[in-house]
């Protein structure tokens, strides 16, 4: 199916660093000269509605996020002396969410295609400010901003990995209804097939792929069919929900709809990591792979893909050399150390993920605790240059398990 591109949503965007001065000063972003390029050069100043928020990589915190306004202007306009200088404020209203940052935090101001403000604060050096840049393909340094304009040819496709960047601060996508949406309706009516039959209905839709030949675009093609598809479908499910209403006797059923509401979110995670499992495995198989899925290894703790087999693994006697041992997740975030307790006989574990731009901090601890990232080829873009010499695609690891298995 066709996915859109970020021109769809925003027209540009700007980052910079913070700087100490900067967050004592008086509801204002400096250094945004080169924000002209965005904001444009108005001869009066300007109001844009403008939604702020504070992301950071926490997964205990929600993003906080206020609705509020900026203004844009030139504040020499009334001095025909002098050159024009244009002045970024915020409203009073995003205080409390400018004042959680420190200096060396990142602002992103991006510009959406309905004329409004989006204004993203991120801590140093963490995931959610790596994915932004990357979403942006901004590269601001310290004391230089750096503003694009979005081009459809050249802007990030709308993919798994760009949604889940665009789902922190709450952005739902209006993307294009799949071909195959009505023969899943045909086939399974308003209702969820099974986890492993949805799996094999999208791969069966997406087609020009070779898993073979390309498995990482194999890999994220199949994610992103089958995201769409499951999109599509829970609008309609949860439509006819909200249809039916919850209302009781005796009044409103807040209750009921904050559990289907929860329902809903809970769903979208657990489908998410199954698809991804079901994907991964059927690239194992095309490649033709042996491999035992979801082992069980030391106290009950295994790995999602375990390489060759359950028995070579508990065989004292079998080199220990050839094993190998896959965990597969669509994010990391700080649940990768669950992955080190898992096959303690496995010294270096590999990890897959969707996860665009994790951190360098976080990556330099993996590769320390000898756990090796594996990331689709797609996806490499959202890391440094220094990250992605020492990531590992997934045809390369593949590679790795086929030259063991050969020996083996």
């Amino acid at each position: 199916m066709k996915f859109g591109v970020l021109a769809d949503l925003f027209d540009g965007a700007g980052a910079k660093y913070l700087t100490g001065n900067e967050l004592k000063k008086q509801h204002e972003f400096q250094g945004v000269r080169d924000f002209r390029k965005l904001l444009g050069e108005p001869a009066e100043k300007q109001t844009f509605d403008t939604e702020f928020f504070w992301l950071t990589d926490d997964e205990e915190s929600e993003p906080q996020n206020v609705s509020s306004y900026c203004t844009w202007g030139d504040v020499r306009r009334d001095n025909p002396l002098r050159g024009p200088e244009y002045h970024l404020y915020y409203a009073a209203a995003a205080e409390p969410i400018v004042r959680q940052a420190r200096a060396g935090d990142l602002a992103l101001v991006a510009l959406t295609r309905q004329g409004g403000l989006v204004v993203v604060l991120c801590p140093a050096g963490s995931t959610i400010a790596q994915q932004m840049l990357w979403l942006f393909g901004l590269a601001p340094e310290s004391g230089r901003a750096d503003v694009k304009t979005v081009s459809p040819h050249e802007s990030v496709r709308l993919g798994f990995a760009a949604r889940a960047v665009l789902d922190a601060f709450g952005i739902e996508l209006d993307e294009p209804e799949p071909d195959a949406l009505g023969q899943l309706l045909d086939l399974y009516g308003l209702q969820f097939p099974g986890t492993k039959v949805f799996s094999e209905f999208a791969r069966s839709t997406c087609h020009g792929v070779d898993p073979v030949d390309a498995p990482d675009e194999a890999l994220v093609s199949w994610m992103d069919q089958e995201e769409a598809l499951f999109r599509h479908l829970e609008k309609l499910v949860v439509a006819e929900r909200l249809a039916q209403g919850f209302m009781m006797e005796e009044g409103p059923d807040v209750d009921g709809f904050i559990a289907y509401s929860l329902r809903v979110q809970n769903r979208r995670k657990s489908r998410a990591g199954w698809a991804f499992g079901h994907h991964v495995a059927a690239v194992l198989d095309a490649h033709g792979l042996n491999y035992k899925r979801e082992a069980t290894t030391e106290k009950r703790n295994g790995p999602d893909f375990l390489f060759p087999s359950e028995a070579a693994y508990h065989d004292a006697g079998f080199d220990v050399s050839l094993l190998s041992m896959l965990a597969a997740k669509t994010s990391c975030k700080d649940r990768w150390r669950q992955v080190l307790a898992e096959a303690s006989r496995i010294d270096q574990k590999h990890l897959l993920t969707l996860q665009p731009g994790i951190s360098v901090a976080q990556t330099a601890e993996m590769r320390s605790e000898r756990l090796q990232l594996v990331v689709p080829r797609p996806v490499f873009g959202s890391y440094t240059p220094d990250q992605q010499d020492w990531l590992l695609d997934f045809e390369g690891f593949l590679d790795l398990v086929k030259d063991r298995q050969a020996r083996g």
